[in-house]
């Protein structure tokens, strides 16, 4: 299985135009209540107009009937008020002769009407309201009802909105801050829950800057002090070489020391600059074909007298922008895990659409090695196994800080590819 690990910083920017932002959730909230409220209140408004008609239309028509029919009946006139007809047996209408008994809301000659038909002794009977203006009061009330939903809707629009900016504005100031690394970050001062919230989070960042200037000064302190020494060390075995040149029983071992001795100092310096920020390094160009070629050619003794060959297989050169020694360290730690590792075969450095590739034909990584590469728990089977990938966290570190990239691949045939890629802004053709 591939394994990919990605080490670009990443920028976090508030985006509060997302489809899934606090601000928009806010808003959205504020609408379905706003809705849910119209609806609710449209339904008993409904209610209540239809409570009304009954009361004002159908009541009326009733007692109009209760009192015309019995005068009907006995044959005194009847006399209804403006805009009101009575009509009885034959004096019916044809167009209102066919209704069902009740009340009814009937459209003849495209004039609204409300007509109660009943009957008593003498027959059936209807009574007619012309003229009524309850369904103009009904259609200005719904009118009115519509107005104010819309209105309601474009309120609550509004003050979710507000809300919302309230709400998240401090939170994506407070973001920022942070990302900025801003002294003091603000809200402090507040006695609310945003507050609190930044009070804590000024409190962890204090923690954590105090931590890592303890292991920032602590790395510094221990590679200076170990440079002095292992100079020492190195000129002391450099002597040796000079005296036993003639001597290779004497020669061999000075000369393992002298080179232990530099790869060393080439440890604490390389240290000591991933104890400094990038921007206080100093930086330079190099071309990675040299730079591949002479960690091949500074790690042969490691392969010397081994069924082993290492070999640089060149590929499309490209200049590198970034710090010397980390470059050589992050190449040469690689190189060097590859030639220790790996019994027989070959271990082969190439160059690739700007990226340095180091592959050997090994047993490949250890789970222990590739669970901490992965930044992932180490299995309990693989606890206390050989290979712990500590060298190959110093190169994913060396990576970060250099702003590349190293990616984690299984070789064809068997072994390992490790690729570390530099960026566009970091390289040039």
């Amino acid at each position: 299985m591939n394994g990919s690990l990605e080490n670009q910083p990443a920028s976090h920017k508030p985006a509060s135009n997302k489809p899934d932002s606090m601000r928009r959730r806010i808003t959205v909230a504020y609408l379905t209540f706003a809705a849910a409220s119209s609806l609710f209140f449209a339904v008993i408004a409904a209610l209540a107009v239809e409570g009304i008609e009954v009361r004002l239309v159908d009541e009326r028509l009733e007692e109009v009937a209760s009192w015309a029919s019995p005068r009907f009946a006995g044959k005194l006139p009847v006399e209804m008020p403006a805009g009101i007809s009575f009509h009885h047996g034959e004096g019916i209408p044809r167009s209102l002769r066919a209704l069902p008994e009740g009340v009814q809301e009937v459209t003849v000659d495209g004039v609204d009407l409300h007509v109660l038909k009943g009957r008593d002794s003498l027959g059936t009977f209807v009574v007619v309201d012309h003229d009524s203006d309850y369904e103009q009061i009904e259609l200005v009330v719904y009118s009115m009802f519509g107005i104010a939903f819309l209105g309601f809707l474009g309120c609550s629009l509004m003050l979710g909105r507000f809300v919302g900016n309230r709400v998240v504005n401090p939170i994506v100031e407070l973001a920022g801050a942070v990302g900025a690394r801003a002294e003091p970050l603000p809200l402090q001062e507040r006695t609310d829950e945003l507050g609190l919230l930044a009070r804590t989070i000024a409190g962890h960042t204090d923690e954590l800057r105090q931590f890592l200037d303890r292991e920032r000064f602590f790395t510094g302190d221990v590679s200076h002090e170990l440079r002095t020494p292992l100079t020492v060390i190195a000129g002391a075995a450099e002597v040796l070489m000079a005296q036993t040149e003639r001597e290779p029983a004497l020669y061999a071992p000075a000369e393992r020391i002298y080179r232990a001795a530099r790869e060393a100092t080439d440890v604490t310096s390389m240290l000591l600059r991933l104890a400094r920020s990038p921007e206080q390094l100093e930086w330079t160009t190099l071309s990675a074909a040299a730079l591949a070629r002479a960690e091949v050619l500074r790690y042969q003794p490691l392969v010397a007298n081994r069924p082993l060959a290492l070999r640089y297989l060149g590929g499309d050169d490209f200049t590198i922008h970034g710090v010397r020694e980390l470059v050589l360290s992050a190449v040469g730690n690689l190189v060097r895990n590859a030639c220790q590792y790996t019994e027989n075969g070959v271990v082969e450095v190439s160059l690739a659409g700007g990226a340095v590739i180091v592959e050997d034909t090994g047993p490949g990584l250890p789970p222990a090695a590739r669970a901490r590469l992965n930044n992932e728990p180490i299995p309990l089977d693989a606890r206390g196994s050989s290979g712990t990938g500590l060298g190959l966290g110093l190169v994913q570190r060396i990576c970060v800080h250099l702003g590349a990239s190293l990616l984690l691949r299984e070789r064809p045939g068997g072994g390992t590819r490790f690729e570390i890629h530099f960026p566009p802004e970091l390289t040039r053709s």
